[in-house]
């Protein structure tokens, strides 16, 4: 997404290791899930300004996408920010509250 600051876009170079243990003869991979969760393919900062975007500012699911595309260049399908609502639990809350 970028740098918060600068509002400057920002290119993640990650370096992927496995390692293998001698001791139990396994190979494991470093831990990066403090980046994004396993197997995701969005960083922790773009799923929750997705969630921000449609709770907090209350953005249907494709203007929350397109507004992800057109200022931050980063493409995510609607029904993936739909799932991660969802998942949240955050819109079912404010409904809740209003």
């Amino acid at each position: 997404m970028g740098d918060p600051r600068s509002e400057r876009p920002v290119d993640l170079h990650i370096t992927y290791s496995q390692h293998f243990c001698s001791r139990c003869e396994k190979y494991f991979n470093a831990d990066m899930t403090d980046l994004a969760l396993p197997g995701s393919n969005y960083t922790h900062r773009v799923v929750s300004t997705a969630v921000r975007l449609v709770v907090e500012n209350g953005l249907a699911y494709r203007v929350a996408s397109w507004h992800l595309w057109r200022d931050h260049r980063v493409f995510v399908p609607f029904a993936t920010i739909q799932n991660w609502v969802e998942a949240s639990g955050e819109k079912r809350r404010n409904a809740r509250r209003g």
